[in-house]
């Protein structure tokens, strides 16, 4: 019988508790949280009367079985199509880009065409973003959108950063990019056309339905505990919290930033925590803001490559359902990367603040900043991970190192890989299955 340790609270590992908890040999889990409750990236903030997520999160997936156990957790939930913009110099362009090209300036529509049909990229073979864009969609189209709002997101150089994330971008075919410039608006993206949304809550609302259904009597998850230090002895580990409690378990699985699980380790030598630090990642400002009209629409999500206005995308809270909208008003979720050291780490919140004020004014959402009204603001250290081309070699040190030292690195933090909700589910499902294979019957 084995006791199971899990550092952590967020989605993974809550869901890593869940999958796990039902095994014969597993005769504890505990769950140790630094914040007051859990939730980790998948929480939702409540000020008074309004929720929002940190970060615009909604339910859709390929993986059929995981979509259908998010679903399967909700008390109730809302149907809802995509609709979502991208503003480019003043014009509204349906997503993806290449699906509503003659919406450009038609300058720019040219420039877009004529790189797509006379592409001298796409015979190479893309060894990082950039070239994966150059090869699959030409210049005009990577320089007039894929390009600034990658560098915008990101805060990193696409050139500097491997072919790990282009599976989630779009790719129409080119007959549909052809159609689109000819001035056919196409849907792209098909399988996020159609999602869900907690009808109440927030997307909180999927951790604290799987969190339900955890077993009370073998499953305990202990809150505000801080961990301070991680020892490995000959029957297993010990976990100290700043709170000046001990945990001690047979297995651990952490789920916290590998960069936290590192600096608390004391084992992890010199060359892991080299290698750590060279992991990129970003943080991230969620400013929750409402104006008294709705200059919108009825969108949901709208992105924006202009490098003069601070945020990158904006969610209309309004567009989710009933439970998200009031009279007279409109929310959103105004969403800022950032990375230690950089001239947006280095604003204040109020400073913060006025450039989001400009920039829903330029953009059209508000008549004047002081129409703006913020709700609320918050910073999330660990919200993206950054796929750099030292990634994969830092990470596999790292894995290796951890897997010698029996700690299972799960979530997308602690494996570091930029997992969707289904993909961590996923994971962590496969997870409890190899685990039982390995355990059944100890």
């Amino acid at each position: 019988m084995k006791d199971i340790i899990i550092l952590g609270g967020g989605l993974s590992g809550i869901s890593t508790a869940y999958f796990l908890q039902h095994m014969e040999w597993v005769r504890s889990i505990t769950i140790i949280e630094k914040e007051s409750k859990t939730g980790g990236l998948c929480r939702t903030i409540q000020k008074g009367k309004y929720h929002y997520d940190i970060g615009p999160h909604i339910l859709f997936s390929k993986d059929k079985e995981m979509l259908a156990l998010m679903l399967e957790v909700l008390e109730e939930k809302n149907d809802l199509k995509r609709s979502n913009q991208i503003y480019y110099k003043g014009h509204h362009i349906q997503y993806p880009f290449e699906n509503d090209l003659s919406k450009l300036p038609p300058e720019e529509l040219q420039y877009c065409i004529h790189t797509f049909n006379h592409n001298p990229y796409e015979n190479y073979t893309a060894e990082n973003m950039i070239q994966f864009f150059l090869k699959t969609f030409g210049e005009g189209i990577t320089n007039t959108y894929l390009r600034p709002y990658n560098e915008k997101i990101w805060k990193y150089d696409p050139v500097f950063m491997n072919t790990s994330m282009v599976e989630r971008i779009p790719k129409p075919t080119q007959e549909e990019i052809r159609r689109s410039a000819a001035g056919e608006t196409l849907e792209g993206y098909l399988h996020q056309l159609y999602f869900h949304y907690p009808a109440q809550g927030g997307i909180e609302s999927v951790v604290r339905g799987l969190e339900k259904r955890l077993d009370k009597e073998k499953c305990h998850i202990k809150t505000e505990n801080t961990v301070t230090k991680i020892e490995k002895n000959r029957t297993g580990y010990s976990i100290k919290t700043k709170g000046g409690l001990c945990y001690t378990g047979d297995m651990l699985i952490s789920t916290i930033p590998v960069q936290e699980l590192t600096f608390v380790y004391p084992k992890a030598n010199e060359t892991i925590q080299k290698r750590v630090v060279d992991l990129k990642y970003n943080s991230i400002a969620i400013a929750f803001v409402k104006t008294p009209y709705d200059l919108c629409g009825n969108h949901f999500a709208f992105m924006v490559p202009d490098k003069n206005i601070i945020f990158h995308r904006i969610s209309k809270m309004d567009f989710l359902g009933e439970a998200y909208h009031f009279e007279n008003e409109a929310t959103y979720m105004v969403e800022v990367t950032y990375r230690e050291n950089d001239y947006i780490a280095s604003m204040d919140d109020k400073e913060l603040f006025s450039q989001i004020q400009k920039g829903l004014c330029e953009i059209g959402f508000a008549k004047s900043p002081a129409d703006v009204e913020q709700i609320d603001l918050t910073r999330y250290e660990y919200a993206y991970v950054i796929y750099d081309l030292n990634h994969t070699k830092n990470m596999s040190v790292i894995r290796d190192f951890y897997k010698n030292e029996g700690i299972i690195l799960n979530g997308r933090f602690g494996n570091f890989e930029y997992w969707n909700m289904d993909k961590i589910l996923r994971e962590n499902l496969e997870l409890s299955l190899k685990l039982n294979n390995k355990y059944k019957g100890v």
